[in-house]
């Protein structure tokens, strides 16, 4: 085919997809036109909405999703890694249920609390002490203020596309609303030109902010040298190091920093954590967080009345210790990683421009066959074959991240992840023709 009519072709192809999704869904249609009238283009929440209108879920159980006009997907985006428990895990159910029973909100502090502590500073081998926040966002943003309180400086070092939550976003190099902290962009996994970054910033230098694997940006993973070059330069500079593990916690018993066996000073938590409920965590080596003591005086006041929900405290106890340990996770990682490559085996049989990223249970599609170890690998990718492929993969009963986003949830089985392979087979022999032009 004429390469030069290719961008015609997709544009149809797409077009129609779209014309097929509104013709499907005309009960989504009609509530974002409901909820255009009281939010902001219908929406509260950024990164779930998609043209020409979000789908509208009304109920999920284990793995499966049911929309508003009836339709019935096989979740594999799993809340963007919030939901890794599935939609209705029955021991997390019951601790939840075991909470209501003790109380909502106590106005104090509670057992809960002590041993989600206990478990997460037992798990992640940089926390020593731990803070509980409501989302990954706060944890992000506490852990930002505290390194520049206990270092005296001012200056913060973050990667172009980063994703530290909805005040620290940097993709296209941040946005007007983010928190006004003194910021440094480097360029993700050029070690070079980051070392150079630090040294020339060190006397101001309070923290580099890092994911180990880039999540929002694409799942694009840290070399290890890279983590490692900042684990010295940051030592070197009296920074600190840390590691955003809001969501690349999953990836191990112990999160990316076991995984890769680098230490940050610092790391932050959420998503799944809570087991599914609001939640956020920043906490790091114990002369860091000792600011906060309130024995002390004078100490550093952070307070927020749902840190330590009852709720929030019992969930999390139950996941982490009852339902995703560490054996579990590298189970559901192992799975994770023989997926991806199933699904790259495939693209490349078909020899397809397109290509699976990530690390473990997370992973992400492009529209690109190149090697990604930098943001700017992505410039030549054509964003339109992943929303084509979103589309008909709904067609198919499965729902991912318009994006390109997977993360897988427990609840997946086997036979979960068999069919779904098979119906990306199927897409992609369908629009074969469209793809490769």
């Amino acid at each position: 085919m004429n390469k030069a009519i290719q961008p015609a072709t997709l544009d149809l192809a797409l077009e129609q997809a779209r014309l097929g999704y509104v013709e499907h869904n005309p009960e989504s249609a009609r509530a974002h036109q409901r909820a255009k009238k009281v939010m902001p283009g219908g929406n509260t929440r950024t990164v779930l909405y998609n043209d020409p209108f979000p789908l509208r879920i009304a109920h999920g159980k284990h793995s499966t999703v049911t929309d508003v006009d009836g339709h019935r997907y096989t979740n594999l985006l799993g809340e963007y890694t919030a939901g890794l428990f599935g939609h209705s895990h029955p021991v997390i159910r019951k601790a939840i249920d075991g909470a209501l029973d003790q109380g909502i909100n106590l106005s104090a502090h509670n057992r809960h609390e002590i041993h989600l502590a206990e478990i997460l500073c037992q798990r992640f081998a940089s926390i020593e002490r731990v803070r509980f926040t409501n989302s990954g966002t706060e944890a992000n943003l506490m852990a930002i203020s505290s390194a520049g309180f206990v270092t005296g400086k001012s200056k913060v070092l973050v990667f172009t596309g980063g994703y530290h939550g909805g005040l620290l976003y940097f993709g296209g190099g941040g946005i007007p609303i983010n928190a006004p902290f003194e910021y440094v962009l480097g360029t993700y996994n050029d070690i070079d030109a980051t070392a150079a970054l630090i040294e020339q910033h060190k006397d101001d230098l309070a923290c580099v902010l890092v994911e180990p694997m880039m999540g929002s940006a694409g799942c694009i993973p840290a070399d290890k040298a890279f983590l490692q070059m900042l684990r010295e330069k940051t030592s070197e500079a009296d920074a600190i190091l840390i590691f955003d593990e809001v969501m690349t916690s999953r990836l191990s018993g112990g999160g990316a920093q076991q995984l890769l066996d680098v230490i940050p000073d610092m790391t932050t938590l959420g998503k799944y954590i809570g087991g599914g409920m609001s939640f956020g965590a920043f906490g790091g080596r114990a002369d860091i967080m000792e600011i906060y003591n309130p024995e002390t005086k004078p100490a550093i006041p952070h307070a927020g009345t749902f840190n330590n929900n009852n709720l929030t405290m019992a969930a999390g106890c139950a996941a982490m210790e009852k339902v995703y340990t560490p054996e579990v996770a590298d189970d559901l990682n192992q799975r994770g990683n023989q997926l991806r490559q199933r699904l790259n085996d495939l693209i490349s049989t078909m020899q397809l421009p397109l290509q699976f990223t990530g690390i473990g249970s997370m992973m992400n599609l492009h529209g690109t066959n190149k090697d990604i170890r930098f943001i700017a690998d992505l410039q030549s990718a054509d964003d339109r074959f992943k929303e084509l492929i979103f589309l008909d993969l709904l067609e198919h009963g499965f729902y991912i991240a318009r994006r390109g986003f997977i993360a897988l949830m427990l609840s997946l089985t086997d036979d979960d992840l068999s069919r779904f392979h098979q119906a990306f087979q199927r897409v992609l022999l369908n629009r074969r023709s469209v793809l490769t032009g």
